[in-house]
């Protein structure tokens, strides 16, 4: 059975521990989109590894990972990023991870272009991580891009940084931020490519080959889907398809090759940058940063934290396709007495089940809220969904009854083996 795993949220729901604990019964494992501004924490056999670009299928031995051509990938920071796995005891070989030939380059000069744009924003900011993925996928869709079989040909690649930097320097000195020489940014670039080179080859076949030889390949998203370009909270969102038709396209691998979607959400809700955040409060924000919850993998920035979202998962599970729910961080409401789900907004007057797309109509959105109440008990310690307190088993079936899709899984920890099966 081919698996994807999407968010439901604004990212940050736990997707990398899911991949990690399906990954056991998969053959191969697929990032389809986004680039290292994703940041995936996962905690395996006692040791925490942070994966931005690297599937998190890498942690185990016998797997066959590949990075699909929709992803941008910033060269750089992917070496960077093997040799601290590495140097975590990891061994990442040619044959256990693959990267797409025709998956677009993230220059230095994008990480630039995406400061100047969140400077010329100002109070409109996005909130982006600043390493240069709306850029790169600007370029992408403009047909400016780089792509991996590119740095190939050296004197092409050469010629094309050259271009691409005079243009990029026009903007990048108008407001004040550093400009780049071609030359050297080529020669940085092509000095990590010579790291990856190895692991790059056209993954089109080699995915198919895996399908049509009935191999369990797993699809591994990045963000969540309120993120996605076309169905998030516009225009705070990322700069890619972060819902499941995202990993079909970015693989190369068509819809009928898949046969289920887990959509991960959090027991709560949590985003980090700007944009809309009807659920959120100050309260339960400060009770899991006081846990030391909470705190982003790629910027270390704390997140926003609220009340279950059911109008956006709900939404969420429409959109993806999802067959069911992978639910985390229900220990993180442990020791609360009473607990809120928000099963609607209203907005002016008007009660919406679905989220709006109007984005003005967000600043007059008001939670509907219905109260459950809490467990008080320590879950993060039962190995069996038998286990969870009555109540707990009350507040999933409420969420699983308001996005009309079962629960199959819930974590009560970070590390792999704090997953219980529904």
């Amino acid at each position: 059975m081919n698996t994807i795993v999407t968010g439901l949220q604004w990212g940050d729901e736990g997707k990398g521990k899911i991949v990690d604990y399906l990954t056991e019964s998969a053959d191969v494992v697929v990032r389809g989109q986004g680039g290292n501004n994703a940041g995936h924490t996962v905690i395996a056999r006692g040791t925490k590894y942070v994966l931005h670009l690297l599937p998190s299928g890498i942690l185990w031995d016998g797997k066959i990972n590949v990075i699909g051509n929709g992803v941008v990938v910033d060269p750089v920071g992917l070496v960077a990023e093997i040799e601290r796995v590495e140097g975590q005891g990891v061994s990442i070989t040619p044959e256990k991870l693959l990267i797409s030939d025709r998956a677009h380059v993230v220059l230095p000069l994008h990480k630039e272009l995406d400061a100047a744009r969140e400077a010329a924003l100002g109070d409109r900011k996005i909130g982006t991580t600043k390493r240069g993925i709306g850029p790169a996928y600007a370029d992408k869709i403009n047909r400016c891009g780089l792509r991996i079989a590119d740095l190939l040909d050296e004197d092409y690649f050469r010629e094309m940084v050259a271009h691409r930097t005079a243009e990029a320097n026009e903007v990048l000195a108008k407001f004040g931020l550093p400009t780049f020489n071609a030359e050297e940014q080529a020669e940085e670039v092509l000095a990590a490519f010579a790291r990856l080179r190895p692991h790059v080859k056209n993954t089109i076949p080699v995915l198919h080959a895996a399908w049509k030889a009935g191999k369990t390949i797993l699809f591994e998203g990045a963000q969540g889907s309120l993120l996605d370009i076309d169905f998030g909270t516009y225009p705070f969102v990322t700069s890619s398809n972060t819902t499941s038709g995202g990993c079909c396209t970015g693989s190369g691998l068509p819809p009928n090759s898949i046969q289920e979607v887990i959509g991960v959400c959090k027991a709560y809700t949590t985003r980090v940058g700007s944009g809309p955040f009807p659920t959120g409060d100050e309260g339960l924000s400060q009770y899991l940063h006081d846990l030391g919850r909470e705190f982003g993998a790629t910027t270390g920035r704390p997140r926003g934290c609220g009340w279950l979202d059911a109008v956006l998962l709900r939404h969420g599970c429409m959109v993806n396709g999802a067959t069911g729910l992978a639910v985390t961080n229900l220990d993180g409401l442990d020791k609360y007495e009473t607990l809120r789900i928000c099963t609607g907004y209203d907005i002016d007057g008007t009660v919406h089940e679905l989220p709006p797309a109007d984005r003005h109509a967000w600043d007059r959105a008001v939670a509907i809220y219905e109260e459950l109440p809490g467990w008080q008990q320590d879950t993060s310690g039962f190995t069996s969904y038998d286990q969870l307190p009555a109540n707990a088993k009350a507040y999933l079936k409420r969420l699983s009854d308001l996005c009309d899709t079962p629960v199959k899984f819930v974590g009560v920890g970070p590390d792999r083996a704090q997953t219980l099966v529904v």
